[in-house]
């Protein structure tokens, strides 16, 4: 070592050892933390600084202020260095109260702290050569906030009522639909398959229809329409037996409707066997309207011990060409034998194995045995009258025989068939009667003469009945199907 740098050591006031390489020994570090300044509270937004007073006092000492949190701290004096030179001071720390040894600078507030010295004067300027003299900073005020306008003053109103929660549906309404229990029944053949209209089968739209090669196809008329669904309701779901009895006085064409009827049922339901019965014992004529080759009768029913199958019931019944079967009376006046409850009761459980439907053609006379034993037998009745008034009061006559006996139920699902078998009707009379007879609750249809079925013999439906009264035994046929039982009954007592 130089005696240059021993006076240096002396000037600078050094009692250290002279090695080069010595070092102070490091203070070791006060395991008790530094208490933690507190935390100032944030300003209100509206908050604005006070004023600073134009000349700060003076320190008792004549020194600066001491520094503050978030303020530069003044730079001491440059000492010179080992070697004759001003060494370089440190950069001013940045005291911040939020942050343990600085780092990051923050923002200044807009207030001091709690429990600082309140700042007096501008910041004093620095020694440093690369710096000069530093301005002072003034601390940042927020621009005034224009005032808020004041609400305007509450206008009374009515009162108003607390809020309900609406209902769901609202009164008077009709709750939606509950929606479909899979996808595919989301999926709607009519939504996406254009409907085609049904060609027309009469009048001028069939001939328009074959003019055109079916390119116009106006579709069925309404008459049309109201035929299909009156066949509909006769095509509609039987359960177990329907018997339906046909009564009248002689002479009205009970046995003509009896056989129109029950053939509309057996062109309508091909499903179905439907048989025609005879019960009148003043020598019917129900067979030779429907068969007259038919060679079997109750008697040869009742006897025959081996009926195992439909094909040994067919060989004792007829039938026409519209599939209606038929079971004659006795047609022979040379042995006479006289039809009874027992025999009726027999030959009918037999064919109530293989024939859903049954037409009885009941006697003229309502009092006889046989007569009372078809009665506890049935499901619906007809009732025909002659558009006249001794038929009509006969008509009467039977239902008020049958209310007296307490049949009240079997008058209830009656049709009253007012049928002009000679074409003298007049056409007012037979709408007073009408309207007398519906008064009642019965339904009433009215069959229009017809040359084809008044010679006799056998009925032919289909091409020598008239239009006009084939859609009238269609209407009597579609009121009965109304009655039909929606569950086996077949065990029950009908009267």
């Amino acid at each position: 070592m130089t005696d240059r740098d021993d006076a240096l050591r002396r000037e600078l006031g050094w009692t250290g050892p002279e090695e080069t390489d010595y070092e102070p020994p490091k203070p070791k570090p006060d395991p008790t933390p530094a208490p933690q300044p507190p935390v100032p509270s944030r300003p209100p937004v509206d908050y604005v600084p006070p004023e600073r007073p134009a000349s700060p006092p003076a320190d008792e000492e004549g020194d600066h202020a001491a520094p503050q949190a978030g303020r530069w701290a003044p730079s001491p004096s440059p000492e010179p260095g080992p070697r004759g030179g001003q060494s370089e001071p440190p950069p001013p720390p940045f005291l911040d109260p939020e942050r343990q040894g600085g780092g990051h600078r923050q923002p200044p507030r807009y207030g001091p702290p709690p429990g600082a010295p309140r700042d007096t004067g501008p910041l004093p300027t620095t020694n440093r050569p690369d710096e000069g003299t530093r301005a002072p900073q003034p601390d940042w005020q927020p621009p005034p906030r224009p005032p808020r306008p004041a609400p305007p003053p509450q206008q009374p109103g009515p009162p108003t009522q607390p809020w309900k929660a609406p209902l769901y549906p609202p009164e008077g309404a009709s709750a939606p639909p509950p929606p479909p229990a899979s996808y595919a029944d989301r999926i709607r053949a009519d939504d996406l398959v254009p409907s085609r209209k049904v060609p027309p089968a009469r009048g001028w739209r069939l001939a328009v229809y074959k003019a055109t090669f079916g390119m116009v196809n106006l579709g069925q008329s309404p008459d049309e329409i109201r035929q299909a669904d009156l066949e509909a309701r006769i095509k509609a779901v039987l359960r177990g037996h329907y018997k339906i009895g046909v009564m009248g006085k002689g002479g009205v064409g009970k046995t003509t409707v009896s056989a129109s009827v029950g053939s509309i049922f057996a062109e309508l339901r091909q499903d179905d066997r439907v048989v025609a019965i005879d019960a009148d014992t003043a020598f019917g004529k129900l067979g030779s309207r429907v068969d007259p080759k038919v060679q079997g009768s109750y008697w040869e029913l009742a006897s025959d011990q081996h009926l195992e199958t439909f094909a040994d019931v067919r060989s004792r019944v007829g039938n026409n060409a519209a599939g209606l079967f038929v079971l004659a009376g006795e047609a022979t006046p040379a042995r006479r034998r006289v039809l009874d409850p027992a025999i009726y009761r027999e030959a009918t459980s037999r064919l109530d194995r293989y024939f859903t439907i049954s037409i009885v053609d009941c006697s003229s006379t309502m009092d006889t045995p046989v007569t009372q034993e078809v009665l506890r037998d049935l499901d619906a009745l007809i009732v025909v009258s002659s558009p006249w008034v001794d038929g009509a009061a006969a008509a009467g006559q039977t239902m008020d025989w049958l209310a007296a006996r307490g049949l009240t139920n079997l008058l209830q699902r009656t049709v009253i068939v007012l049928n002009d078998s000679d074409g003298h009707a007049d056409k007012r009379t037979r709408s007073i009667l009408a309207q007398q007879f519906a008064s009642q609750g019965q339904k009433v249809v009215e069959v229009p003469f017809d040359g084809h079925l008044r010679p006799g013999g056998v009925i032919d439906h289909s091409s020598q009945m008239s239009p006009a009264a084939r859609r009238k035994f269609i209407e009597i046929a579609a009121a009965l199907a109304e009655y039909f039982p929606t569950r086996d009954d077949r065990s029950r007592e009908r009267h």
